[in-house]
C-alpha cells in the first residue's frame, strides 16, 4: 500500500508541471522554404503559441495538481508559458518577414 501511495503521489508531481513546447525562432532551412510550406509553419507557431495559452488556465489538471502539491512548479510553468508564447510569435513574424522578401 506504501509503494502505491508513493508512486501515486510522484505521478502527481510530474503530472502537474505542464510544459508547452518553447520552439526555435529561426529554423536552419527557413530561407529554403517555399511559401506554401512557410505558410504551414506560419500556422504550426501559431497553433504552439495557441497550446501554450490554453496551458496558462489553471482550470487545467495540470495547473491544479501543481497549485496544490507543488506550488514553486506552477511558478515556473507560467514562466515557461510565457516564453513558449513569445518564441512562437517571435517565429510567426520571421516567417512573415521571409514570406515578403520571396513576393508570397
Amino acid at each position: 500500500m506504501k509503494k502505491i501511495l508513493t508512486l501515486f503521489t510522484l505521478f502527481l508531481f510530474i503530472a502537474s508541471c505542464a510544459t508547452p513546447t518553447v520552439v526555435n525562432v529561426i529554423g536552419p532551412n527557413d530561407n529554403e522554404m517555399n511559401c506554401k510550406e512557410l505558410s504551414s509553419e506560419i500556422l504550426k507557431a501559431n497553433q504552439y503559441a495557441d497550446e501554450a495559452q490554453k496551458a496558462k488556465k489553471t482550470g487545467t489538471p495540470h495547473n491544479l495538481g501543481a497549485i496544490l502539491f507543488f506550488l514553486p512548479g506552477y511558478g515556473v510553468t507560467l514562466k515557461n508559458i510565457d516564453e513558449a508564447t513569445k518564441a512562437a510569435k517571435e517565429r510567426a513574424l520571421h516567417l512573415n518577414k521571409l514570406k515578403e522578401k520571396k513576393g508570397c
